[in-house]
């Protein structure tokens, strides 16, 4: 008796905090709640915005809907009073920083827009579904929610960084001798000026400057900026053509993957030129950026490169990018390094 007494008053004590707890929560929620954006279809943004202004309890507050009006393009129209539809990502930019948005409500399938919200630093959330997917509490007003985990949050971000350094810095160190006879070849067949600096497009969209040994010299900053393709080119040295078909004269990106510009597996990072051509052609193209750019990756084990479909490699990236492991990147790694005993060469 005393046992079923003491276990009666803990369990009347469990739920009086907790329901205290959960009241408290929502008194919070109600007082301070958070700015959001519903992306997806505007009739359906619509009754998920207006079923959320009506339940002030979740704590989340939408202050516009993104998205293209039903059977329209580009035109803009307010979905609910005081909520804009917006169509561009420079309306949605202004938003964020305006009405400080702090979360994105996503009613579908839009990979380019998550990475984007999550590069503005919002949580993200996924809402709808046929069943649950997580604790019961996860709902909004019915509306089953699940947040989207950036890759940048996902425990093995901190493993794929760890192994980065453990390889690049002793590879950095051992290549020394092979740099140092590329960099004499270079000077010696094309001249001063060894390493060749170029932007390129990173994690999330920042650029940064990529290494390389100089196997060209453009004639000038507009060429090496937007000419796709250099093999085969006359002006081409001995000396720079062998370092293309031996992919030395990628050696020098250890440097840019112990600073962390770059990773050793990723997709390729691209000129920022051909990163907006390529967005506006290759649905998915801009998703590549949500995870770190790497110096090989899985299109170029499976032969993609240089010259090859720009539909292909996206297709490889994203699926290596949803699929990521640290085994598959040992994997990439190992399969790129017997590339190297019969190189092709971009």
């Amino acid at each position: 008796l005393r046992l079923c007494g003491a276990y009666a008053v803990h369990v009347g004590v469990a739920a009086v905090l907790r329901a205290v707890l959960l009241a408290r929560g929502r008194r919070i929620a109600r007082e301070r709640p958070r700015s959001a954006l519903v992306v997806g279809p505007p009739t359906a943004a619509r009754r998920f915005a207006a079923a959320a202004l009506q339940h002030p309890e979740y704590g989340m507050r939408p202050v516009g809907v993104v998205g293209l009006p039903d059977g329209t393009v580009g035109e803009q129209r307010p979905v609910e009073p005081g909520l804009p539809l917006l169509t561009t990502a420079e309306e949605i930019r202004r938003a964020v920083i305006q009405n400080t948005v702090r979360e994105a409500v996503f009613l579908g399938d839009e990979p380019e827009l998550v990475t984007l919200f999550q590069h503005y630093g919002c949580v993200t959330w996924r809402v709808g579904g046929e069943r649950y997917e997580g604790p019961m509490g996860e709902h909004v007003w019915g509306y089953a929610r699940r947040r989207l985990i950036p890759v940048t949050e996902r425990r093995g971000a901190l493993a794929k960084r760890a192994l980065d350094i453990a390889l690049a810095g002793p590879a950095l160190a051992l290549a020394l001798p092979v740099l140092a006879v590329c960099a004499l070849a270079v000077r010696l067949s094309d001249g001063p000026g060894v390493l060749f600096r170029q932007e390129r497009v990173g994690q999330h969209g920042r650029h940064f400057t990529l290494l390389k040994f100089r196997t060209l010299r453009p004639s000038d900053e507009t060429e090496s900026a937007t000419r796709w393709n250099v093999a085969g080119d006359r002006r081409m040295s001995a000396a720079g053509g062998f370092l293309r078909k031996s992919s030395l004269d990628e050696l020098p990106q250890l440097w840019n993957v112990l600073r962390g510009d770059m990773s050793l597996v990723g997709p390729r990072p691209e000129r920022p030129y051909f990163v907006a051509q390529f967005s506006k052609i290759h649905t998915g193209y801009a998703t590549r950026h949500r995870m770190p750019v790497g110096l090989t990756g899985l299109a170029q084990v499976n032969g993609l490169r240089g010259d090859t479909s720009i539909e292909d490699r996206c297709r490889f990236d994203n699926h290596y990018i949803d699929h990521w492991s640290l085994w598959q990147d040992v994997c990439i790694l190992v399969r790129t390094a017997a590339g190297l005993v019969r190189p092709t060469g971009s």
